[in-house]
């Protein structure tokens, strides 16, 4: 789940509290090019106010104006399907072959503590999935191990929220400036760490997490999941090596380290004599990023994006 999906949630959850008549809608199904995936989420309120983004902006105006109107998901679920229709694609922009499918959900103070109680659990890093009956519009909660796509079936949707990507960076260097400027764009939750505190005071983006600990240190407060990824870029052994040692014995989405090809050689080399198990570190991405000849700082932290980009796509099929 994204940045601006867990954003939904929370705003949803304040206007459910403050006892507004809200709808959630969600995408459950595409076909063709669509803007957004499968999960995405909408809300709106009934002062005409909303949050989140299903196709750009085409579709969220005219599914407002239906729910407003009062044409639309008054007092349960429905489903409306945008695209089919020649006039459809005319009308609202969609790209050429587009096709979504949108379930609405209509809200009201009652589902307030639902909403708070997922808002708190994907501020905890937590996976919930939400289990919702489309004929009457009752929903609940269960705890989830792992993230599943959401699924849907005649009378049911099971949607599994999960926290926004963490990237967790060793090592305040000029590739962590442009990471960490670039993966927040991307919805990655940013944080570095770098043992020399002059590196941490003189970052140049102070807006994120910033930490002159000791990286394993730091690291073991971290809660390091299947939405994790952590990267070393220090190109020194006395930190990196402590990073990776702390972070290989967790089952993180992705861990990378910056290096040529001996310099990683010569890592695998040092971890082994630490006693690392093999398949520990086969785990270790490294070189990092995809292999596009960059060469200055912001390239690198392009291609060790793409990379992460490309898994996460993977990840989703």
């Amino acid at each position: 789940m994204n940045s601006m999906d867990q954003q939904v949630i929370v705003q949803l959850s304040a206007w459910l509290k403050s006892g507004k008549q809200c709808w959630l809608c969600t995408i459950v199904s595409t076909f063709g090019s669509s803007p957004r995936p499968i999960g995405s989420l909408l809300a709106c309120n009934e002062d005409g106010n909303y949050c989140g983004s299903l196709s750009g902006g085409c579709v969220e105006d005219d599914l407002r104006e239906s729910i407003l109107k009062g044409e639309l998901a008054n007092d349960k679920p429905e489903r409306i399907t945008y695209g089919v229709a020649v006039e459809d694609v005319l009308r609202l922009g969609l790209p050429c072959g587009g096709q979504l499918e949108v379930i609405v959900e209509p809200l009201d103070s009652s589902h307030s503590q639902l909403y708070q109680k997922l808002a708190q659990a994907l501020a905890d890093r937590k996976l919930m999935t939400r289990v919702s009956d489309l004929k009457t519009g009752k929903a609940h909660l269960q705890d989830a191990e792992h993230f599943k796509a959401l699924s849907i079936n005649q009378d049911t949707l099971f949607h599994t929220y999960g926290p926004a990507f963490q990237l967790l960076l060793i090592g305040a260097v000029q590739v962590a400036y442009y990471l960490s400027e670039m993966a927040q764009g991307l919805d990655y939750q940013v944080a570095v760490c770098d043992p020399r505190p002059e590196l941490i005071e003189n970052f140049p983006n102070q807006n994120i997490e910033l930490s002159n600990r000791m990286p394993d240190d730091w690291l073991r407060e971290k809660s390091i999941d299947q939405h994790t990824v952590v990267v070393a870029l220090c190109h020194d052994p006395r930190i990196d090596d402590m990073a990776l040692m702390e972070v290989l014995q967790h089952d993180a989405f992705y861990i990378g380290a910056m290096g040529s090809a001996r310099t990683t050689e010569k890592r695998r080399e040092r971890l082994l004599q630490l006693d690392i198990p093999v398949e520990h570190i086969n785990k270790l991405h490294a070189p990092v990023g995809l292999n596009i000849g960059s060469k200055t700082p912001p390239e690198i932290a392009v291609a060790i994006l793409a990379e992460l980009t490309q898994l996460r796509a993977k990840s989703r099929l």
